[in-house]
């Protein structure tokens, strides 16, 4: 009995490191097919970021042509030609020649409105404590044709006429 029963102790140790060499070698095929998914995934996410660029840089273009197109229809705007460029000094005076007698009258430039405001006594006590301040106020409002520009017409009479605090403040200013 002594012999068999060594037997089967050698059989089971056998059967025992079979069983741990499988084990071992199955451990080493798991990592090996992990680290080829996990390489497979890093592939794929770079394929997707190019997708993507490729994708942008597509739209990109496309939007390109669609405002190329639109610039030539319907704006008429198209990239400046060499002779398009002034060489000196001469060729840009003679750009500016006197309006014709044709021309239509400049823009003309907003300014602030007369009219008494909330905000026209924010520097009333420090104006006020300067007669001269005092006497230069007096007489920018005075310049100011009050009852001309309440019953201005039209928005270029009310923007040519010159605000008396704007005035008041560029003389104080002095």
């Amino acid at each position: 009995m002594a012999h068999t029963s060594r037997i089967r102790q050698i059989g089971w140790l056998l059967i025992l490191s079979m069983c741990g060499a499988l084990f071992l070698a199955l451990t080493f095929k798991v990592n090996a097919v992990k680290s080829d998914v996990r390489l497979l995934e890093r592939q794929i996410i770079a394929s997707e970021r190019s997708k993507l660029m490729l994708e942008t840089e597509f739209q990109t273009r496309a939007s390109q042509m669609q405002l190329a197109a639109w610039n030539q229809v319907e704006f008429g705007y198209s990239a400046p030609r060499a002779d398009q460029y002034v060489e000196h000094e001469r060729q840009l005076a003679v750009l500016g020649t006197p309006r014709g007698l044709d021309a239509p009258q400049p823009i003309r430039v907003a300014k602030a409105d007369t009219t008494p405001s909330e905000n026209e006594g924010l520097f009333e006590d420090w104006l006020g404590d300067d007669e001269q301040g005092a006497e230069t106020i007096a007489l920018a409002a005075a310049h100011v044709d009050e009852p001309a520009q309440r019953f201005a017409n039209s928005l270029a009479q009310r923007l040519s006429r010159p605000a008396a605090a704007s005035v008041a403040m560029a003389e104080v200013g002095r």
